[in-house]
């Protein structure tokens, strides 16, 4: 039997509500084995309701990490987080994902999973949709704020993987996020970042702005975790809002509306993964819905294979019932 994606069922908005349902989700309508890490008398009275209750493994954790913790208490040996990162360090999991505290993933995941040789900090990456066909992945989307000019440019050899072995593209161009595509233009952490991507191995476009994140100028964007954190929701508002003006105009279909709005939806990408540790993690978002994390399980298990993710499914998918 394959390895399980290890789930944190504490974490996120909603807790074990919507990632129990989601794990299920995720077993019965693709085929992902889940382990499920939390309170286990919480987890297995949502599993009952879905008549799941011999169907998925339940580890015990005995603590919920709060949505905001970064410090110390982000790193309690006793909660659903460390103990899934545990579980994945110890080979008991293919994948780790949690819809937690992204800072206590990421600090849990640094020192309990481990990073990747020559990897001086992972970076959150998201796949994000471009008009010109295809995708273009960013990164970091907030994992770290306040990097150093080196981590940047190791997000960019990160990103030009993902985007060979995850999004097939063959040869990927790089662009460093800016005020302007003029060469030496940003602040210090840009212009410093600029003089080392120059001399990677790899094919640096240049930098890149704004509006260029979703024109497909580049296929993969660096920016800090701040910074990509700040794109990446302003995306998601900013496709919400225009196609609610478009909707409310008259000017298109509804079908054709939800078909691009499930482009940019948490739900279709399922979460960011944090790439340059020695294992897959998954950072799903905080606000996920049993949906969400399915998705997560999916992209989750998929890039533990090494393959390419397979289509997000439709808004519309079946779910256990409540």
């Amino acid at each position: 039997m394959p390895e399980p994606v290890v789930v944190d069922a504490m974490g996120g908005d909603h807790g074990p509500a919507e990632t129990v349902r989601g794990a299920v989700t995720a077993l019965r309508e693709h085929g992902v084995p889940v382990l499920l890490v939390g309170r286990a008398e919480e987890i297995r009275r949502e599993l009952a309701r879905y008549g799941a209750s011999g169907e998925i493994e339940v580890v015990h954790a005995e603590e919920a990490v709060p949505m905001g913790e970064r410090g110390p208490g982000a790193l309690s040996g006793t909660s659903s987080i460390t103990v899934g990162c545990e579980l994945l360090s110890r080979g008991a999991g293919a994948a780790f994902v949690s819809a937690g505290s992204t800072g206590a993933v990421v600090s849990c995941a640094i020192r309990r999973v481990g990073r990747a040789e020559s990897v001086l900090r992972p970076a959150l990456a998201i796949a994000l949709p471009q008009v010109t066909g295809g995708s273009s992945v960013l990164l970091d989307a907030g994992a770290t704020a306040d990097p150093t000019p080196e981590m940047v440019a190791g997000f960019a050899l990160l990103g030009t993987s993902y985007a060979r072995l995850v999004l097939g593209t063959a040869e990927p161009t790089v662009g460093l996020l800016s005020i302007g595509s003029e060469p030496g233009k940003g602040n210090r952490l840009t212009r410093r970042t600029e003089e080392l991507l120059r001399r990677l191995p790899l094919r640096f476009h240049g930098t890149v702005e704004g509006h260029d994140v979703l024109a497909g100028v580049v296929d993969v964007i660096v920016t800090d975790g701040f910074t990509g954190n700040v794109v990446l929701k302003n995306v998601e508002g900013a496709v919400r809002t225009t196609l609610s003006m478009i909707a409310h105009a008259g000017i298109a279909r509804p079908d054709e509306l939800r078909e691009v709005a499930g482009r940019y939806d948490p739900e279709t990408h399922g979460g960011a993964a944090l790439l340059g540790l020695s294992r897959t993690v998954v950072v799903a978002h905080g606000s996920s819905r049993a949906r969400t994390i399915a998705r997560a399980c999916v992209v989750a298990r998929d890039l533990a294979r090494g393959g390419k993710p397979v289509r997000a499914p439709g808004r519309r998918a079946a779910e256990p019932a409540r």
